[in-house]
């Protein structure tokens, strides 16, 4: 898919991938997969938690800026979600990323009621994404797709997430041999 990107996005995915370690990126195979998934569900609502330097928003925000939507992103720290502000201004999609800045849980537990997202991608604190599953829950739509990395590589920190959202009546879910365990649950109601 990366071929289909402008040479400057290229670019840019390739830079970042070099600081992947430093700055906890998903690994390629796991962005083209969402990027794909949100280009093929036709979804124009997101939201991620954990910006970083912006290199999943990137992918995030090209399938989304594609289908017409809007992504927001959550980052507690500001030299992160400085630096992923740039990246996204580079990469074209500046226009349809809104950073919300701050702990993760406490703006998730400010979002508006009637906001509402067709897709959900978590790659923050481990430790708190039972947190953010239920926080996350009442503003995922019907239909829509909610993703957590790192379930394999992290898998005792989220264990307490996988049990949740396997014991949940309105989830489907698995977990996908994704580079570190991608969790991947469809909301059934």
């Amino acid at each position: 898919m990366l071929e289909t990107f402008d040479p400057v996005t290229q670019e840019t995915l390739l830079e970042l991938e070099k600081t992947q370690k430093q700055f906890w990126n998903v690994y390629r195979p796991t962005a083209e997969f969402l990027h794909n998934l949100i280009k093929t569900e036709g979804f124009v609502s997101g939201l991620e938690v954990g910006t970083s330097n912006g290199y999943s928003g990137i992918w995030l925000g090209k399938a989304l800026k594609a289908n017409g939507g809007k992504l927001t992103t959550i980052e507690f720290y500001e030299k992160r979600y400085s630096v992923a502000k740039q990246n996204f201004e580079k990469c074209g999609v500046a226009d349809i990323i809104t950073i919300r800045p701050g702990s993760a849980k406490a703006v998730l537990e400010y979002l508006p009621e009637d906001m509402m997202f067709d897709f959900a991608f978590v790659d923050a604190n481990k430790s708190e994404s039972i947190d953010y599953f239920r926080l996350i829950h009442p503003h995922l739509k019907a239909g829509g797709i909610y993703t957590t990395d790192n379930v394999l590589s992290h898998k005792e920190k989220v264990q307490p997430y996988i049990d949740a959202i396997n014991a949940h009546p309105d989830y489907r879910h698995t977990v996908l041999d994704l580079p570190a365990g991608l969790s991947f649950a469809r909301k059934l109601r």
